[in-house]
């Protein structure tokens, strides 16, 4: 089971990774606004493979420890954190160089919700039901 869930991280993390790289180019096309200083290619692979590996890990102790519970738990943490995450990019402080650091939150928020979304599109096709819809 744990190679499974890991396997998961893994592709939840290169999924988000490229859907990061390619909204990140079609930002830059449409206002033209760089901001690879900050947000650039490396770490957009290393912040999602992070966040979908230690999902994989938590999701698997969840699931060992709470058995049926962990599901739930670990998809209500999931976007707790997802959402509370917003912050980081609205609070963040560019460097003077940048121009147009006003609209930075329009490319990072939505990418903070990339690594949930993968996991979660990706989870049915990796990992069978841990028993919610199973007879007892």
């Amino acid at each position: 089971m744990f190679k499974r869930i890991f396997f998961l991280g893994i592709l939840a993390g290169i999924l988000a990774a490229v859907a990061g790289i390619i909204y990140n180019r079609i930002y830059f096309f449409a206002t033209e606004t760089d901001f690879s200083k900050v947000l650039n290619t490396a770490s957009l692979i290393g912040f999602n493979l992070l966040i979908c590996l230690t999902a994989s890990f938590l999701y698997w102790a969840l699931v060992y420890w709470l058995k049926r519970k962990g599901e739930i738990v670990f998809n209500f943490l999931f976007a707790i954190l997802s959402f509370a995450m917003v912050i980081i990019p609205i609070s963040i402080s560019l460097p003077l160089e940048i121009k147009n650091p006003e609209l930075f939150p329009g490319l990072a928020v939505p990418m903070i919700f990339f690594p949930a979304l993968a996991w979660h599109t990706l989870k049915p096709l990796l990992i069978k039901d841990q028993g919610f819809m199973q007879k007892q």
